[in-house]
């Protein structure tokens, strides 16, 4: 019996013991109770936690909303598809980084291990960014590089945290105003322009962003096959798409004229194209010469009602134009191809007139404007 009530005793001054530090604050020994409503957030906190919690989550990397978007918008290319931007078969969310992972997770020694390192590799952007990954390969063939990359730089250089992270607002796309925080003037990069150089002085005064005069050329694909690639599940060079860098499209963009980009699918007989602004990371340090632009071959046709023949489709070949082109969508000709039931290229034979899509804010260029285009520059 004593044996009984000495080992009771232990066990209920062990459950005494393991109650009281339960309630017990970490590094005390007198702690009392909380009181009623101790530790709770004030609802200005709270507010702020939970911003702060989905700050990343309202950035464009997680959301991917600005390619929804003008996908899934009235007049986008789902009005072909019919098919939601979310749908597997599009392959479009996969690069979404819907967490840390994507740009942070990486192996050392055999162990998982979260890498600030990683996310600076372009390597780690380029397994997404696929079309600024296409552009270098297209520079590396033609023995140039953009001269930012020439230095050593990466992405990360100029891309810095709030272009990756967000800034905890939500965006429709990429090209909103304020969505992408990087410049050629921000930070300490290019503050001092030489005024001495003439376009410096004479583009400030009318609206020409860097990019129109600095960015070689524009990095697209043309002619995107949306039936084939739905068969094959792939997107394949010549085979449902043809890449291409040749041409720079000059668009308006918040009051500047800028580079833009064009893309043309097919898909169930029907055609496409979308213009939007675009900054192919092809940058040269000698910017274009006057007649790259005024009165050049392109401005030349429009300004006089001729449309320009941004690629031809001959002998199963294509060809792409080679120059600046005004975005004047109703001046710009494309090729229109379908394939036929042994996988070769073949016009697509209906006289059906493409849609027409302005996506990302661009703007055509005005008759004003090629008007002034028009003018051979004056030395």
């Amino acid at each position: 019996m004593r044996k009984w009530l000495i080992a009771a005793a232990s066990a209920g001054l062990l459950l005494l013991t393991v109650t009281l530090v339960a309630h017990m604050q970490p590094g005390t020994v007198d702690a009392q109770p909380e009181k009623e409503g101790a530790g709770e957030k004030k609802p200005e906190e709270k507010k702020s936690s939970e911003e702060c919690k989905s700050f990343f989550e309202k950035s464009l990397h997680f959301t991917g909303e600005g390619m929804r978007y003008w996908y899934e918008e009235e007049g986008g290319f789902m009005q072909v598809t019919g098919i939601p931007y979310k749908d597997a078969a599009l392959q479009c969310t996969t690069c979404h980084a819907d967490s840390c992972d994507k740009c942070h997770a990486d192996k050392k020694e055999g162990k998982c291990i979260f890498s600030l390192e990683k996310s600076r590799k372009s390597d780690t952007c380029l397994q997404c960014h696929v079309r600024a990954k296409t552009a270098m390969k297209f520079d590396s063939e033609a023995g140039t590089q953009d001269v930012h990359f020439a230095k050593g730089m990466v992405c990360s250089d100029c891309h810095k945290g709030v272009d990756v992270h967000g800034d905890g607002k939500s965006y429709k796309s990429m090209r909103a105003p304020d969505a992408v925080k990087v410049s050629c003037v921000s930070g300490d990069c290019h503050k001092n322009l030489d005024k001495e150089i003439r376009p410096h002085s004479a583009h400030k005064k009318a609206n020409i962003a860097c990019a129109a005069c600095h960015v070689s050329s524009t990095v697209t694909c043309v002619n995107c096959h949306f039936d084939n690639f739905l068969k094959v599940k792939k997107r394949v060079p010549g085979g449902n798409f043809f890449p291409c860098k040749s041409w720079t499209l000059l668009v308006n963009h918040e009051g500047k004229v800028t580079t833009g980009n064009a893309q043309t699918l097919v898909g169930k007989g029907k055609k496409f194209v979308c213009y939007v602004p675009y900054f192919t990371h092809s940058v040269v340090k000698e910017g274009r010469k006057c007649a790259d632009c005024h009165a050049c071959d392109a401005v030349m046709k429009m300004a006089s009602g001729e449309p320009v023949e941004i690629a031809k489709f001959e002998s199963g070949k294509l060809t792409h134009y080679s120059g600046v082109v005004p975005f004047v969508p109703d001046l710009i000709k494309w090729p229109w191809l379908d394939k036929d039931k042994d996988d070769n290229w073949v016009e697509l034979k209906n006289d059906e007139k493409p849609i027409i899509q302005k996506a990302g804010y661009a703007e055509p260029l005005t008759e004003d404007q090629i008007k002034r285009l028009k003018t051979p520059f004056k030395k």
